[in-house]
């Protein structure tokens, strides 16, 4: 069963402010919480996490991912009033990130907070306060600091191109589901950094040797299409498993994806999962991503010659307020460790 200690880290990792082109913290976190197992890790030059861990099969490699950058936003412009208009990174929409708490990342370090609401956003006020579109000419960050003009917010530190997390609100129930932002992927990150450290505590060998990546571009395509050795066979990014209509991802088994928008996933690394999945009891649905691409997605269109396969727990919302539960995190755990305890495919 999933264990308390991943359920924490889970919550300890989405209050780790990270948006794609700000992950320095969270990458340091990692590396220096892996260290502690033993692990020596290095970075690449667009700052992702690689652990390399020999197996008893030097020759034939795997290859494993999870992200650890977020959605989040930019300072677009100061307005004259003083409050920020946003660039949005990542791709989602402005109506989930309306009425949330935020945080500023201003260059010197200081981080200011704010909320995040539309423009018209007083009924008392505004005719259009409900139907205005939620847009960037609309949508403002207010500061939760005295400012009145373009001038009082600059006297602040903030500037143009300065990052803005979003406010992760994690919880967890009593009932098993953790309710959070971010959840896609800090769910998958903390599922691989228990495998290491329970690994480290067993002392046993991996059938193959692996590397464990923790990307931080995934949210904008390029995560981990790079570093990919030569001798990796098998490439599996753990990510979310996407969930609504005529979907059969649900919030309590691991997700196997079949097709994404980048295309089919490999055939016989996708059966290979499935076969995993009924010899272990572990519970699982066969799933088409529409509108989607993950970091195995993106190293195929780089070019990387392996077979390719995306599974990842049930995660209600994606994108929005996301949730997910114990049974689908417990499984995914399972297929990841059966997996790589497992022949090739």
């Amino acid at each position: 069963m999933t264990t308390l200690s991943t359920i924490k880290l889970v919550e300890k990792l989405t209050n780790i402010p990270s948006p794609t082109g700000n992950t320095a913290t969270i990458i340091n976190y990692i590396d220096t919480f892996l260290s502690q197992s033993g692990y020596k890790s290095k970075l690449n030059r667009k700052g992702s996490l690689i652990v390399t861990v020999p197996g008893k099969d030097t020759e034939n490699h795997r290859f494993i991912t999870a992200h650890i950058d977020t959605l989040g936003a930019m300072v677009k412009a100061i307005k004259p009033d003083g409050r920020l208009k946003l660039d949005l990174v990542g791709g989602f929409r402005y109506n989930s990130i309306e009425g949330e708490y935020c945080k500023i990342h201003t260059q010197s370090g200081k981080e200011i907070t704010g909320t995040i609401l539309m423009h018209q956003t007083s009924v008392h006020v505004y005719k259009d306060a409900g139907s205005a579109e939620r847009n960037q000419d609309n949508m403002e960050v207010r500061l939760d600091e005295k400012t009145f003009s373009k001038e009082d917010t600059k006297k602040l530190g903030i500037q143009v191109g300065d990052f803005i997390s979003f406010d992760p609100r994690t919880e967890i129930t009593d009932s098993g589901f953790i309710k959070s932002r971010h959840l896609d992927d800090k769910v998958s990150a903390a599922i691989l950094i228990q495998f290491l450290i329970k690994l480290s505590q067993s002392k046993e060998e991996l059938p193959y040797t692996t590397h464990f990546f923790f990307s931080n571009n995934e949210e904008i395509g390029y995560g981990g299409n790079s570093n990919i050795d030569e001798r990796v066979v098998e490439y599996l990014a753990v990510d979310m498993g996407a969930m609504g209509d005529d979907q059969q991802t649900d919030e309590y088994t691991v997700s196997i994806c079949v097709k994404d928008s980048s295309g089919p996933y490999h055939l016989g690394l996708r059966n290979h999962f499935v076969n995993i999945a009924k010899e272990n009891n572990i519970p699982y649905q066969l799933d088409i991503y529409p509108f989607y691409g993950s970091d195995a997605s993106a190293a195929m269109k780089a070019g990387a010659d392996v077979k390719h396969g995306l599974i990842g727990a049930g995660i209600e919302a994606s994108h929005a307020f996301e949730r997910t539960h114990i049974d689908s995190i417990n499984a995914t755990e399972q297929l990841v460790n059966k997996y790589l305890f497992s022949s090739l495919s």
